[in-house]
């Protein structure tokens, strides 16, 4: 293997966003050993991974939870950052099994925190999720890194687990930390059981979409190449030990995103099925990202209407 001058552990890469941020990154960085770590579960793809014959990629199937496995690769590579996407993040599966996102999300992050104390780590940055938040009301003024965390369902609860050792490997050990938490994110390689990908698959095969209730909730959308952006930002230059918000700034209700994908589509009302709420559904989630527009100089740059388009083209009809 060539030698580089920096190894970064990017685990979950072979996902949504970690596959997005590999894609780009590897190549604006020559110089550096970029090690994808990824368990391949059904979010997991590499096809989604256009980067695989870089000189400066290498790919490990390892499960984050395997700590003797974290141990060699740690052993072998001697990281200089880590950057954790991995992470089991569907809510209706939380709710089903939660075992797994506490097994994944927490222990999992726990044993790369372990290793990376002991490994002497430089940066490790942890990837999170507007959703540790809880949920707002229509008038409630976007969550500041600041507020309270106050998740309520199993998969945001993990997260916030996670965060709270991300902090405390920080506090005690001195380990140099950032944290982002991330909107709704969409945009290629996205997981087909998510809902824009979802309700793109269903109209392209001229079949309905089922949207949970009345469609009210309301969510901030991001692009993907936004969030990686926004990412790379904090991992560069982000201050240690701090929390940055990165959103997209626009709020939809699930009805209207939906009412955006049916126009895409030229269809209308009549191909939406409307089925029981998800338990516990959170109402809205809105973030305030002037911390990461005032310290690092970060704003979202794709708008929704052009992050909708690229994301139905790389979705081919099945």
């Amino acid at each position: 293997m060539i030698d580089h001058k920096k190894t970064i552990f990017v685990t979950g890469g072979a996902g949504f966003i970690g596959s997005n941020y590999l894609n780009k990154y590897v190549l604006l960085n020559p110089e550096t050993l970029f090690v994808n770590i990824d368990a391949l579960t059904y979010a997991g793809n590499l096809d989604n991974v256009r980067v695989s014959n870089e000189d400066n990629y290498f790919f490990c199937k390892v499960d984050i939870r395997d700590k003797s496995k974290i141990k060699s690769l740690f052993e072998e590579f001697k990281p200089d950052a880590i950057i954790n996407f991995a992470a089991e993040s569907h809510v209706d599966l939380s709710l089903k099994d939660p075992n797994i996102f506490i097994e994944t999300n927490i222990l999992g992050t726990n044993n790369l925190l372990f290793f990376s104390i002991e490994y002497d780590l430089k940066r490790f940055h942890q990837i999170s999720t507007d959703e540790v938040y809880g949920s707002l009301d229509k008038t409630g003024e976007s969550f500041t890194e600041k507020d309270l965390l106050n998740p309520r369902n199993p998969y945001s609860a993990s997260k916030a687990g996670a965060e709270m050792l991300v902090n405390s490997y920080h506090e005690t050990f001195g380990l140099n930390t950032v944290i982002t938490r991330s909107s709704n994110t969409f945009g290629p390689n996205q997981d087909a059981s998510k809902l824009i990908p979802r309700f793109i698959g269903l109209l392209q095969k001229g079949e309905k979409v089922n949207l949970y209730g009345k469609g009210e909730q309301i969510r901030e959308w991001l692009y993907v190449e936004d969030c990686i952006s926004g990412i790379n930002a904090v991992f560069e230059n982000g201050h240690n030990g701090e929390i940055y918000n990165v959103g997209g700034g626009l709020e939809m209700t699930n009805y209207e995103l939906t009412l955006e994908l049916l126009k895409s589509f030229d269809k209308d009302e009549t191909s939406i099925s409307y089925v029981e709420d998800r338990l516990g559904h959170d109402f809205r989630y809105s973030m305030n990202t002037s911390k990461i527009k005032d310290e690092l100089d970060w704003s979202p740059k794709v708008s929704f209407e052009e992050g909708l388009e690229n994301t139905i083209s790389s979705y081919e009809p099945e």
